[in-house]
Formats: structure tokens, C-alpha cells, sequence
């Protein structure tokens, strides 16, 4: 049952519906893609439980004065909690993006989508784009039953943001309670406060208040890829105090393409998984080291069995300070780039 609701809310993916907003000659035109996630939710009466509720046109109402910013057209493009987003999909709304884009009198998207999985949607479409127009990645940490959502005041000043002249060369950013991050650089760091996204050392973009955007950094590095016909299968695995290897070799016994690692410190693992890595390595199963460490990178420091310093000479990729599911991503775009040739994929990888 529950696999049959999520293809009934996937279903417009197929055929989006779009509504432009009355035209008011003088202002940019915006397109805002809804996707769903805690934004278009509501509680649901019967379970308690925050459910997809709302269409994109639904959003727009509870948001005053937009119409004065900005021209609007609405894609639902679907409505589903981001818990439920798969690369996929992601694939599927970076080209359909694209396509919005190629309007020249459209100046920019907004993407309404669940903050679960936020960090990887917009790193994903950041890779794969081909527009330089600004994309904003936007959400709510309250749903609109909340007695103060925060998803109409997200959506006012992401429309904004693509509105101003100060956005240039961002890419795709994550913007939320009047902070503008990085796809690259951003993460969740709070289950469940307003103040969630943040970049950690790399710093925010820009700023945004009474209605203008404050230019606080700029984004100094991109890799463009392709999105291939077929995403390769890469998993992502976290090691720990005593693990044995085991998962990994599973992981290459079934079928694996690629493996991304998140070791501990800055880059290492104990002599098990050490071994474990080798026989991926040796099965010509990629494997991309990170770390789950908040803050830093990984580096060739530690020359025992499973130091950084030994994987770097085994072979294994360092994923620098990519997090592990978004190292996942750009393994997964990148492995068909390099054609077996691993070899190739640290320039993916370098900052």
C-alpha cells in the first residue's frame, strides 16, 4: 500500500502541471517547481502525522506580496515527503529545469522540497545543470498547519534572491531562514529548528532582509557532469569501533559499481576494513574515502594499516570534505566519465 501511494503522488512527474500567475508587465518572471516535503504539508487529523497536502498554487496563496516581486509560474512538478527522493528523480527535475530555463523571459527557478534530503537534491542538480541562471533550493522546517510555518517567508525571499542582481555565479544554493548556502557546502545540522542549513567553515553566500540580498562570499569552484542513462550503483557505508570489513565485501559481492567510506578522523580505518577496501579496490569496485567528522577533510596523515597514507596508496579516492552522501552523488556521476580508469576521479574530488 504504501509503494502505491508514493506512485500516486510521483505520477505528475510524468505530466507537470503548470499555472502562470496574472502578468504584471515590469517584473521578472519566476518559475517555482514544488516537489513537496515539509512546506506542502499538513497534520493529518487521523494519525497526527504531517502528510503532502498542498499544490503549488496552495503555496503561492499563503504568500503575500509575492505579485509584486515577481511574475510566477507554478510547476507541481510532485508532491511527496523528500524521504522518499531518489537520484532518479533528481535526474528527471535538473533536465526538466533546464528546459524551464531556456524561456529567456524566466530569470530563474525555485524549488520548493523537503529539507531531509535537501543538501543532496541541490548538489545534484549544482553538478549537472547547464543554466548559469540562479536555482534556490527552498523548504520549511514547520509544516503550513503550524501555528507560524516558516515556508512563506522561505519562498518570499528565495524569489528575491533569483530577483537580484547580487546572485551571480552562486549556482544552486539552499536558501532558509534569510541564510543563502552553497549545494557544495551546505548541511542539515538540526532535526528540527528553523536554523538548520548551514556551511561550516566555507561560510554563507549571502544574507537576505527587508527585501534585498547581502553578498557576504563568493563560490569559487564547479564540476559539471552529465547525468548518464543509467546511474551507476554506488553505496555509502560508515565505518566504526570494530567493524569488520563485512558490509563492504557484500556490498562488492552484490553488484557494487562504487563505494564511498566515511572513516573516521581525518581518513582512516582499522586493519579489517583496510582489507575489506583492498578487495574492493581489487574487484575494480571504486572506493571513495570521507570522513564523518563535522568539520575538515580527509588527508594522507596516518601510515599504519588502514591510515589515510596506506589507502592513498592502495588506490582509494579522497573524497576531500565531502560529506558521504554527497561524495555518493558525484561518484555516481563521475564513474561513467572515467571509463574504468579510476585513476581519473580525484579531479572530481579536489577543492
Amino acid at each position: 500500500m504504501k509503494r502505491l501511494l508514493i506512485a500516486l503522488v510521483i505520477s505528475p512527474l510524468l505530466l507537470p502541471v503548470t499555472t502562470l500567475l496574472a502578468h504584471a508587465q515590469g517584473l521578472p518572471t519566476v518559475a517555482i517547481i514544488a516537489t513537496g516535503g515539509t512546506i506542502a504539508e499538513k497534520i493529518d487529523p487521523k494519525t497526527g502525522g504531517a502528510v503532502p497536502a498542498l499544490t503549488g498554487k496552495d503555496l503561492l496563496g499563503a504568500v503575500p506580496g509575492l505579485g509584486k516581486v515577481a511574475n510566477i509560474k507554478m510547476i507541481n512538478f510532485m508532491n511527496i515527503d523528500s524521504s522518499q527522493m531518489t537520484p532518479e528523480i533528481w535526474a528527471s527535475l535538473s533536465k526538466k529545469v533546464d528546459a524551464v530555463l531556456l524561456d529567456p523571459e524566466i530569470k530563474g527557478v525555485v524549488i520548493t522540497h523537503g529539507t531531509d534530503t535537501m543538501t543532496g537534491g541541490s548538489f545534484f542538480l549544482d553538478i549537472t545543470l547547464k543554466t548559469k541562471k540562479p536555482v534556490v533550493f527552498v523548504g520549511a522546517m514547520r509544516n503550513a498547519s503550524d501555528m507560524s510555518p516558516d515556508g512563506p517567508s522561505n519562498i518570499y525571499n528565495a524569489v528575491i534572491q533569483v530577483c537580484s542582481d547580487e546572485v551571480r555565479d552562486w549556482g544552486v544554493t539552499v536558501t532558509l531562514n534569510q541564510y543563502i548556502n552553497s549545494a557544495w557546502d551546505v548541511r542539515k545540522t538540526q532535526s528540527y529548528n528553523v536554523q538548520t542549513f548551514m556551511s561550516r567553515e566555507k561560510g554563507y553566500l549571502g544574507y537576505i532582509v527587508e527585501g534585498k540580498v547581502y553578498r557576504l562570499n563568493d563560490r569559487i569552484h564547479r564540476v559539471t557532469l552529465p547525468i548518464p542513462e543509467k546511474l551507476p550503483k554506488v553505496a555509502l557505508l560508515k565505518s566504526y569501533a570494530g567493524d569488520d570489513g563485512s558490509f563492504i565485501r557484500y556490498a562488492v559481492d552484490n553488484g557494487a559499481e562504487g563505494i564511498v567510506v566515511e572513516g573516521v578522523g581525518s581518513g582512516n580505518v582499522n586493519a579489517d576494513v583496510y582489507g575489506a577496501m583492498l578487495y574492493a579496490l581489487k574487484n575494480k569496485v571504486a572506493v571513495v574515502l570521507t570522513t564523518r567528522v563535522a568539520y575538515g577533510g580527509v588527508w594522507p596523515m596516518y601510515g599504519d594499516v588502514g591510515g589515510g597514507a596506506t589507502l592513498k596508496e592502495a588506490g582509494v579516492v579522497f573524497g576531500d570534505d565531502f560529506t558521504g552522501p554527497k561524495a555518493r552523488l558525484m561518484l555516481m556521476l563521475a564513474l561513467p566519465e572515467v571509463s574504468g580508469d579510476y585513476k581519473k576521479l580525484s579531479k572530481y574530488f579536489e577543492r
